[in-house]
């Protein structure tokens, strides 16, 4: 008997969707296979693991989050892209019910501290990487604001630091889950960075 053929970006879809709500500790193969309606033999005969598994879903889920970053970050302002960019980032960790949280923060706090434990160095990497990448996007935004008169500080400092606070955005989402008080923290950093709106 054949395996069962499977749509490769439909199990990667709900394969992310499981790891983002449990974790990669929290989800099993069975739950994916159950879920996508394939053989668990399958998954493994395609990925090898679940932990290969995670990295092909989250590099997907990587280069859409960073493809959306880039258009909240093209257009407008200075202001204007900083506020994008806060919006769709607190709306990502704040969609599905309840609400996931930020699934490369989770990843990171799911890397093991010795071999064998938790996701591995590759997964770091992926997850790394992707800070990396929002925090170069986030620099060039603040260079081109700086072009236009719109920033006067230090962009490379200044990304980190915006970078920074969205991963205490994602903390804070999982403490307290209150959506107002992220937005308003998103606001203050904006206004630190760039003055007051208006003042």
């Amino acid at each position: 008997m054949r395996p069962r053929e499977f749509d490769h970006d439909d199990v990667l879809r709900i394969a992310f969707d499981q790891f983002w709500r449990k974790g990669v500790r929290g989800t099993s193969l069975s739950d994916i296979a159950r879920d996508a309606g394939v053989q668990r033999g399958s998954l493994y005969n395609a990925f090898g693991s679940k932990e290969a598994l995670f990295l092909q879903a989250y590099e997907r889920y990587a280069g859409d989050y960073f493809l959306a970053l880039q258009k909240a970050l093209g257009t407008g302002s200075l202001r204007k892209r900083l506020t994008a960019f806060f919006d769709l980032t607190i709306t990502n960790f704040r969609s599905g019910t309840p609400p996931r949280g930020c699934p490369t923060t989770r990843g990171l706090m799911e890397l093991g501290a010795a071999e064998g434990e938790g996701l591995d160095e590759e997964a770091r990497q992926a997850l790394a990487g992707l800070i990396s990448r929002i925090t170069a996007l986030v620099q060039d935004a603040l260079s081109a604001g700086a072009a236009r008169g719109e920033f006067n500080g230090n962009a490379a400092a200044a990304a980190l630091h915006i970078v920074t606070v969205t991963r205490g955005l994602a903390v804070l989402e999982r403490a307290f889950g209150d959506e107002p008080q992220l937005r308003k923290i998103a606001a203050h950093t904006i206004d630190l960075l760039l003055g007051r709106k208006g003042g």
